[in-house]
């Protein structure tokens, strides 16, 4: 065969070929929890590995009780992003906005000085208010940490009001908030940022949505993706998850997806130095 035949089946095998996958973009995971069912079965070098598998490059922990959060501290002090997490118990997830006793508990842990934040906690709209709460938004613009946040839309936006100087993570974006709702709440409110774990609308069946897709190009540097190992059984699965993430990013133009991966939680938690 002449040489130009072989560049014509060239040229047509490249065009029927499928595209390479593009390399998945390194992770910063803004949910993760290492708690007590989770230690007791899964040691911390295998949850780090777990994390690394999944092309996690840094985490933000927070743990039921907060022994969870500093044993992966310990082991990976540059890839954890420790929050303390106000329960000592899972009994305190309902009381806790009330209970001075956690306010002292949280003071107390706060002067290890490694914290980035306080949360993740569940929160009702009636207790905005409530002792306790006000006494962690006080802490929070004294010491420079966010909250991370499982609320509602009206509860989110009753914090940022009554809060304005606390910087707010919200967890699940709400959980049920739709895309229209976000954008509001993140237009109008630049302490305002927003974790997407467990938000299977955000691609249905592997495909980005359109409400979706023009929020991350309209803000992209106001989202952060999780996975949430809020019990033990999810910790196997994390790397599958984590790929279903990799696929709708893979949608979105590199530059945002980039910073939905990992640049928006790199510029809010710069690496500790080694």
């Amino acid at each position: 065969m002449k040489p130009m035949g072989w560049l014509v089946l060239a040229v047509a095998a490249a065009v029927g070929a499928e595209p390479a996958r593009a390399q998945p973009l390194p992770i910063f995971d803004a949910h993760i929890h290492y708690s007590q069912p989770d230690w007791d079965q899964l040691g911390p070098e295998r949850v780090l590995a777990i994390l690394k598998d999944a092309n996690v490059r840094r985490a933000l922990v927070s743990s039921t009780p907060d022994d969870g959060t500093l044993k992966l501290h310990e082991k990976a002090p540059t890839m954890i992003v420790p929050f303390l997490r106000p329960y000592r118990t899972q009994g305190d997830m309902a009381s806790w906005p009330r209970d001075l006793g956690v306010a002292a508990y949280v003071e107390e842990r706060l002067k290890r000085g490694i914290y980035k934040g306080i949360g993740e906690f569940h929160l009702g709209t009636a207790d905005v208010e409530a002792p306790v709460v006000t006494r962690f938004a006080e802490l929070a613009v004294q010491h420079g940490l966010f909250f991370e946040v499982h609320v509602d839309d009206v509860t989110v936006e009753r914090l940022l009001t009554r809060y304005p100087r606390v910087r707010i993570i919200w967890a699940h974006a709400g959980m049920s908030a739709s895309a229209a709702t976000v954008g509001r709440l993140v237009d109008r409110f630049p302490n305002l940022w927003v974790e997407l774990s467990l938000r299977s609308d955000v691609a249905p069946g592997g495909s980005l949505d359109g409400e979706w897709r023009a929020l991350f190009l309209r803000h992209p540097d106001r989202f952060l993706v999780g996975t949430d190992t809020w019990v033990t059984s999810r910790w196997p699965s994390l790397p599958d998850g984590m790929r279903e993430i990799q696929r709708w990013l893979a949608q979105l133009p590199r530059d945002v997806a980039e910073q939905i991966a990992h640049r928006n939680g790199e510029r809010l938690f710069p690496a500790p130095s080694p």
